[in-house]
């Protein structure tokens, strides 16, 4: 089970490297030990503002900078928006992982609830379901509640929270199945 965390991790979460930190310092914000320090290569850049003279601390700059594309464009250090921030949460939605500070604040790391499509849908001998999402996330039915009608492809569902690290899904806003996040 910990080695799929590690992939799930790895895939999704691990290479961004996120410059939160530095960003919320120039507007104010806490940037306590919940945030993720900054990249070195990212402080580097940031250092060239305390040159004094404009002509080095220039050359500073287009030093740094072009360090830091490189780095991106290796792969080495991802700079991500809250929207791809959002985006990962969003994939990771309905696994039970721990607490990850490179997706934001404590506290911003989980969603209580998604809306999503269905790409596709199938019972098995027993009756109970798997539905598989547009974003490749894969459901698996764990009690015998039958949503009413048969879930198929395009039909929207809401997911949400429930307990012991399962969740409620509704089907076009019928009776809810309990179900957990299989990939």
């Amino acid at each position: 089970m910990k080695s799929m965390y590690l992939r799930v991790f790895s895939a999704l979460a691990l290479p961004m490297l996120l410059v939160q930190p530095a960003a919320a310092q120039t507007r104010g914000q806490d940037t306590s030990s919940s945030a993720l320090p900054a990249p070195q290569i990212f402080s580097d850049l940031v250092g060239c503002r305390t040159i004094a003279d404009a002509e080095q601390r220039l050359a500073c700059y287009d030093a740094k900078v072009a360090a830091l594309d490189e780095a991106q464009k290796n792969d080495e250090v991802v700079i991500a928006d809250q929207a791809a921030v959002k985006e990962a949460k969003r994939g990771l939605f309905g696994f039970n992982l721990p607490k990850l500070k490179i997706l934001g604040k404590e506290g911003t790391t989980t969603l209580d609830e998604l809306t999503a499509v269905i790409k596709s849908a199938r019972q098995d001998q027993r009756g109970r379901w798997t539905i598989t999402l547009e974003d490749g996330a894969t459901w698996q039915q764990i009690d015998s509640k039958s949503p009413g009608r048969d879930a198929k492809a395009g039909m929207s569902v809401t997911i949400k929270k429930a307990s012991l690290g399962t969740f409620f899904v509704k089907v076009d806003k019928q009776v809810a199945m309990r179900m957990k996040r299989v990939n």
